[in-house]
Order: C-alpha cells, then sequence, then structure tokens
C-alpha cells in the first residue's frame, strides 16, 4: 500500500453510503432562514421521543457532568485550588477524548478524509469512545444523516427548525445542543443505511460493542491516577470529578455548540446546502470544528481551517502524521474548488 498523499480534492458534496433509492437532493436555495423553517412546518414532528429507557440513559448522561461541574465549581469556592498535576489531568483527558472524536469519529471514519494503518485507526476510535459521546458506529450514523439533511427536516439537530421569533430560536437552540438526545433520532439511528462500510470493521464493532466499558473505563482511569498522584481516596475523588466528570461536561458542550452555535452564529464564507457557520470560540476549543462552514462545503476534507489565520489543531495532527509516513490519501480542497464555493 502506497503512502504517498493523494493530491485529489474531495467531492464537493457529501458522498454517504445511503440506500439505493435515496438521493441526496435536499439542496436548499442560497436563500434564506425563512426557506428552511416553511419546510419544517410542513411537517407534523421534526423528531419522535425515544423510549423511557433511551431518555432516562441520555438524561443521566447530560446531567450526570454538569452536576460534577458544579461540584468542582463548589469545591475550587469553598476548599481551594485543585493543584497542578489535576490541571494537567484534566487537559490531557480532554484532549485525548476530544481528538478521539475530531480526528477519529469525525475525519477518519465518517467522512474517510485520509488513511492510516489499522493499529492507529483502532487508537483513535478508542480515543473517540472514552469521550462518553456515543459509540462510534451510532455516532457515525447520526453525523452522516446530519450531513444528507442539513438544516431540512430529517436532520437530527438542526436548530433552525422550530419557527421565527426569540423564543422558537430559543427552543431550536436548545433542541440542537442537547434536546435531540432525547429522540428517536440518537436512539434508533439507521447503521445498515447510514454506516454499512463501518460494518465490515471488526474492530470498530468490538468498540461499540463494549461501548459502555470505554465509559467505566473513560470515568474509572482519572480517579486510579488521581489516587497515584496523592496516594489517597481523597485523590481518587479528584481525579474521578476534574478527569472524570469535568473533562466530560466540557467535552459534550464543546461538540453540542458545533451542532448548535456553528449552525446559527458566525460567518459563512463559503456556498453550502444549509446554514452551517464558522465560529472562532467554537474552533478554538473544539481543536478546529468550528470552521463549520468550511467542512460542509468541503465534507471530506480533513482541513477545516481553510485560511492560514484558521487554527485546526485536529488538520495539524493530520498533517504531522502524513509527514511522518503515518497517513495518506488526506483529502483538502484545491484553491479553484474554494473559488468556487466562495461566496460573493
Amino acid at each position: 500500500m502506497s503512502i504517498a498523499p493523494s493530491t485529489s480534492e474531495p467531492p464537493l458534496e457529501p458522498k454517504l453510503p445511503v440506500g439505493r433509492n435515496d438521493k441526496l437532493t435536499d439542496k436548499p436555495t442560497e436563500n434564506e432562514h425563512s426557506d428552511f423553517v416553511r419546510e419544517a412546518h410542513s411537517s407534523e414532528e421534526i423528531s419522535q421521543p425515544a423510549d423511557f429507557w433511551n431518555r432516562s440513559i441520555m438524561f443521566t448522561a447530560i446531567i450526570a457532568p454538569f452536576l460534577g461541574f458544579v461540584a468542582g465549581v463548589y469545591y475550587s469556592w469553598t476548599i481551594g485550588w485543585m493543584g497542578w498535576p489535576f490541571l494537567v489531568l484534566i487537559i490531557a483527558t480532554w484532549c485525548i477524548s476530544g481528538m478521539g472524536i475530531t480526528i477519529g469519529f469525525h475525519r477518519l471514519a465518517t467522512h474517510s478524509s485520509f488513511e492510516t494503518y489499522r493499529p492507529l485507526r483502532a487508537i483513535w476510535m478508542m480515543m473517540g469512545a472514552l469521550s462518553i459521546e456515543g459509540s462510534p458506529l451510532v455516532w457515525c450514523a447520526v453525523h452522516r444523516r446530519h450531513h444528507q439533511k442539513s438544516d431540512r427536516v430529517g436532520d437530527p439537530h438542526s436548530p433552525n427548525l422550530h419557527g421565527k421569533g426569540f423564543w422558537n430560536a430559543f427552543r431550536g437552540f436548545m433542541y440542537g445542543h442537547c434536546g435531540w438526545l432525547l429522540t428517536t433520532h440518537w436512539s434508533k439511528p439507521d447503521l445498515g443505511r447510514y454506516v454499512p462500510d463501518l460494518l465490515e470493521d471488526k474492530f470498530l464493532i468490538w468498540v461499540d460493542k463494549f461501548y459502555y466499558l470505554w465509559v467505566l473505563a473513560s470515568l474509572v482511569t482519572p480517579a486510579l491516577i488521581g489516587a497515584a498522584i496523592t496516594q489517597s481516596w481523597h485523590g481518587a475523588l479528584l481525579g474521578f470529578l476534574w478527569g472524570g466528570l469535568v473533562r466530560t461536561f466540557m467535552g459534550h458542550h464543546i461538540t453540542w455548540s458545533i451542532n448548535s452555535v456553528c449552525h446559527m452564529f458566525g460567518g459563512r464564507p463559503y456556498k453550502s446546502a444549509d446554514l452551517s457557520t464558522n465560529n472562532l470560540l467554537c474552533a478554538l476549543f473544539g481543536f478546529g470544528e468550528g470552521w463549520h462552514n468550511n467542512h460542509h462545503a468541503f465534507p471530506t476534507s480533513a482541513r477545516h481551517g481553510l485560511r492560514w489565520w484558521q487554527l485546526d489543531v485536529s488538520w495539524l495532527t493530520i498533517l504531522l502524521m502524513q509527514k511522518l509516513g503515518l497517513a495518506w490519501n488526506v483529502k483538502v480542497p484545491t484553491q479553484q474548488s474554494m473559488a468556487a464555493k466562495k461566496r460573493a
């Protein structure tokens, strides 16, 4: 297998392994928010509530990290500084799990924006599972559906389908941020339709099958590290709190902000079939994912920060892998394709 990087540009529209009778034809006009809202109102429902069991699991996944964050703030306010070792722990666990999502689940598994060796691919998948953002097959299926139906009826987490006015915009924001996790869009994704290629990846199937063990490892490992640092139960509690719950809270809301904030607030330098935007803050905290309009314009590109000043840590990591011979067939758009999709 050659490891020479590919110079070919990615297709301008996402290539998703959908069913034979499906067409990626839901192209909105370049027009306006009202077009999206009108179509939403022509549908009876945007989504269906999940069953009680799945709602309970997801509600716990949303609330528990939030309570951990509140406990962390309270601890810092009443007891004091957590200490440098635990600051390093929270940053390290955040980077490992976060880039497991941005590089592993997103750019590698979902969009095939580059190729790498199977052991490295396996490592990226395991890192992504540690984020507690869902199993890899479910995550990738939901994201591929998002690209197929972006900001149209059927988009799992569009914030733009709830009508006009401040209250409806707020409802849409909350739905796109985390409310959609309580619906069948998350609990019952069509894996056979959206990720048939990934269903042939035996290691990915293994990671997916034992997803809840990865969740457990993601929370217990920081506790063990904290205990080893301090040789105490107090250190174990701090490790669980900061490297487990608070880190998960940070990771969740950064990822969810790509779904909500980056479809409502920011610039749209490129033509895309949706209302995706570029948002600097989301890009800085989301390892480059906040250049979301760039991503929707060129979905198979491994590089989201297309301008020299658009920091994209995930892309820099992939680029380093490419330089070291660990990544190949790295897809980036050409100057000609970027110029063709540039807004006037």
